[in-house]
């Protein structure tokens, strides 16, 4: 397979304060994976310092085979990669049509619209939502659009931190599925989930982190069926 995403040795935190320590991870085009552990691990740490908002020490990460740990967010956007993150995610004071338009700044008119009937057509259930406030939108309603922003600038990768976080167990599983869905789009999958086992039930690869490093990595089927990475890991939705 396509190595999409080759991660070695990864350092990073936030200014001084180290939080990962020589993470190493791949993703192969057209994969799912999954990153899981503890709270405050460096799940999201990890998923920042690929896209640049975290604070890189050291290490090698390439991206098509590319060298891309000290490029911008925009540079990265440019080259296919779209970052989702848990909070702050949306625009509560515009509607769902101008934080759509929001996501593709750059793009002709033509182009944009294109894109929009796209994103709307992979999140159908905010299509009747087009001129309501943001604000106004379920939890579930409000991933769906922040994923759906950033389904604007067409991304080949898609960065994701706790997509379903605080979300009803029936947004929950719509979540997960209509991500899985996008890799029908050709789409490759990175994500941080606490919801361990509905994200690695739709994986094809899971990572667990502990204390800033990689402790477990392999197939989502042999974690989830795994009885002594179940009791540490899975036995809670709250990781």
């Amino acid at each position: 397979m396509t190595r999409m995403l080759d991660v070695k040795g990864l350092t990073a935190g936030y200014g001084s304060v180290q939080i990962l320590y020589g993470v190493d991870l791949y993703v192969d085009k057209g994969e799912f994976v999954t990153i899981i552990g503890p709270n405050g691990c460096g799940k999201s740490t990890f998923i920042k310092a690929l896209f640049g908002i975290a604070t890189y020490y050291d290490g090698e990460v390439s991206y098509d085979g590319e060298s891309i740990e000290k490029l911008r967010t925009d540079q990265l956007v440019n080259k296919g990669i779209a970052y989702v993150p848990q909070v702050n995610n949306v625009f509560p004071t515009l509607s769902v049509e101008e934080n759509l338009q929001m996501g593709g700044n750059s793009l002709s008119n033509k182009v944009l619209k294109e894109r929009i009937e796209r994103a709307l057509n992979m999140f159908p259930d905010l299509r009747s939502r087009e001129h309501d406030l943001a604000a106004s939108l379920s939890g579930g309603e409000r991933q769906m659009l922040a994923i759906s922003r950033a389904l604007i600038s067409d991304p080949s990768f898609l960065l994701l931190d706790e997509p379903t976080a605080a979300l009803s167990p029936l947004y929950q599983q719509q979540i997960i599925e209509r991500i899985d869905n996008l890799r029908k789009e050709g789409i490759t999958v990175l994500i941080v989930e606490q919801n361990a086992r509905l994200s690695l039930a739709r994986s094809d690869r899971g990572y667990i982190f502990a204390n800033g490093k990689v402790v477990h990595t392999g197939d989502a089927d042999f974690i989830l069926n795994d009885p002594e990475i179940g009791e540490y890991f899975l036995g809670s939705h709250d990781d």
